[in-house]
């Protein structure tokens, strides 16, 4: 199986070809089937057509997945019920997390409430699987002494910015997601060297991402222009993500005023951002 490589095609006979279990992480963002364009083609299916669709890609990334392996899978609230229901009863997947991503711009309503958030479902294949939250704590708003002060479990609730179309990283893709959602994914749930799938590429965010990291990655789309843009966004240079969790910035309250005792705090955070980072 060769990793590190952007495929062209269905994301369906993409996978069909490849070997059981040779994936240890999938980061799926399909189509919603809300009618949006892209590109090439459009989300618009009847909506008994997109759940068999559903079932198709679901079954070929179950069976790449390896036997400890995880799958988080974005959707929209039109779907996210039901895709639920197909990953706990009928692919008998473990259900481990539905996390809700907030943001604070976004579409606006005068005849009902503004949408401000996404869902990802986060299964594993088995009860057995590699969470990693050493990688991703964020500082305590807090300073106890029983605490963690290493940082907290950032939850189910997060919190990053979209990609704005005026922002200079926005690349011409209607569902562009930010690159620290991604990168709190992978350093959850995989180590360097770990394989990571993503069947429906777009933009390219998660193959540039498990780049970053050192991860061996595969992106399939079926729009060779977004293969080319993901390409070129994988071989640039990286100077920082394009989005943040506000909550990483902050320093805790209550801070010990013994500067030994702050000196040592600080030094525990800041050896944890640079191990995330490696």
């Amino acid at each position: 199986m060769d990793y590190d490589r952007l495929i062209c095609g269905d994301a369906i006979e993409e996978m069909s070809q490849f070997p059981d279990e040779s994936f240890d992480l999938i980061i799926a963002d399909p189509p919603y089937n809300l009618g949006k364009d892209y590109g090439n083609n459009k989300d618009v299916r009847a909506w008994h057509e997109y759940e068999l669709f559903t079932r198709k890609w679901l079954a070929q990334a179950i069976r790449v997945l390896d036997k400890q392996g995880s799958i988080y899978i974005f959707m929209g609230v039109r779907f996210i019920s039901k895709l639920f229901l197909i990953l706990e009863n009928e692919f008998n997947l473990n259900f481990n997390g539905w996390i809700t991503w907030h943001y604070t711009q976004g579409m606006g309503r005068k005849n009902g409430f503004s949408p401000r958030h996404e869902d990802i479902l986060y299964f594993t294949k088995t009860q057995r699987f590699k969470f990693n939250v050493d990688n991703i704590r964020i500082p305590q708003k807090y300073y106890r002494e029983r605490n963690n002060m290493t940082g907290a479990n950032p939850g189910d609730v997060w919190q990053f910015s979209h990609v704005h179309y005026c922002s200079a990283e926005r690349e011409n893709h209607p569902t562009q997601k930010p690159e620290a959602l991604i990168e709190r994914i992978i350093m959850a749930s995989s180590d360097p060297g770990d394989r990571i799938l993503d069947p429906f590429l777009g933009s390219g965010t998660t193959c540039r991402v498990a780049s970053i990291l050192h991860r061996n990655w595969v992106g399939i789309d079926v729009n060779p222009e977004y293969i080319s843009m993901s390409q070129i966004r994988i071989d640039s240079v990286f100077d920082y993500f394009d989005s943040l969790d506000p909550r990483t910035q902050r320093i805790p309250r209550d801070l010990p005023k013994d500067k030994s005792q702050q000196t040592t705090l600080f030094t525990e955070l800041e050896l944890q951002e640079t191990q995330s980072k490696k």
